[in-house]
């Protein structure tokens, strides 16, 4: 059953909580997924069957939380990242896919001292500004000036409606342009056929951040899901292994 709680902002989140052993793994999805995907599932089953806590949830506008997709921006799911986290006590592993890997790049630098160990899967860190803004042309820049947003198409269905207020809040949100040091083991996932997050994306990550045990696996022919039964063991394994570097010595 779906358990909810309301974040200090006033919004009603959905969640998941797994209690069990050693760091609590949190998942943190992508750009309009939800919960209920099938690397959350996942990773929920391997995290009951190996007696592992486990927090995945829904931000605001997202699955089965609370809000307006269209209302929300990167700071917002920060937020309700950050309050979910409140849920559960001790270290913790984060696990982000997509937009998820930026903003467990954010709480990981918001609260380092909880953070333990980190797996980004086809992370787009700073993608509002690289990506969405970056790609715009004139008539869509003039456009979300005059309107407050912009309609992209979406290879995954309905368009994605992009706000004036996602794309300014998002350049307070950047991890590229400053220092940003993980003090712990971190584990990138990338496929080489991912049409959102390109490899140069996740090479200059790689050669941004500074920690003391960081590895980027390049997967061939794998896409921006990575979640094909090829793939979904893969991310199991980089918890693993960040898991027991955290914890070894």
């Amino acid at each position: 059953m779906t358990d909810r709680f309301v974040t200090p902002q006033g919004r009603e989140i959905a969640y998941h909580l797994t209690v069990g052993q050693g760091p609590t793994v949190v998942f943190l999805g992508g750009f309009k997924s939800d919960m209920e995907g099938s690397k959350a599932t996942y990773l929920e089953d391997w995290a009951k069957n190996t007696g592992r806590g486990f927090l995945r949830f829904d931000y605001s506008g997202h699955g089965q939380s609370g809000e307006d997709f269209e209302d929300g921006c990167i700071g917002d799911w920060f937020e309700d990242a950050c309050a979910a986290i409140g849920l559960v006590d001790g270290p913790l592993i984060l696990v982000g896919s997509s937009m998820g890997g930026w903003i467990s790049l954010q709480v990981a630098r918001a609260m380092p001292e909880r953070v333990v160990g980190l797996v980004g899967i086809a992370a787009a860190p700073d993608f509002t500004e690289d990506g969405f803004w970056a790609g715009f042309d004139a008539d869509q820049r003039a456009e979300l000036e005059s309107a407050g947003k912009v309609a992209l198409p979406s290879e995954y269905g309905d368009p994605y409606i992009i706000t004036k207020r996602l794309i300014e809040e998002g350049r307070d949100r950047l991890v590229l342009r400053s220092p940003l040091n993980l003090p712990f083991p971190v584990r990138f996932l990338q496929g080489t056929q991912d049409t959102s997050v390109s490899t140069e994306t996740a090479l200059r990550l790689l050669d941004h951040a500074e920690s003391p045990d960081m590895r980027l696996t390049l997967v061939d022919g794998a896409d921006h899901s990575f979640s094909s039964e090829e793939c979904l063991p893969l991310i199991e394994a980089a918890i693993v292994d960040v898991t027991v570097a955290a914890t070894s010595g």
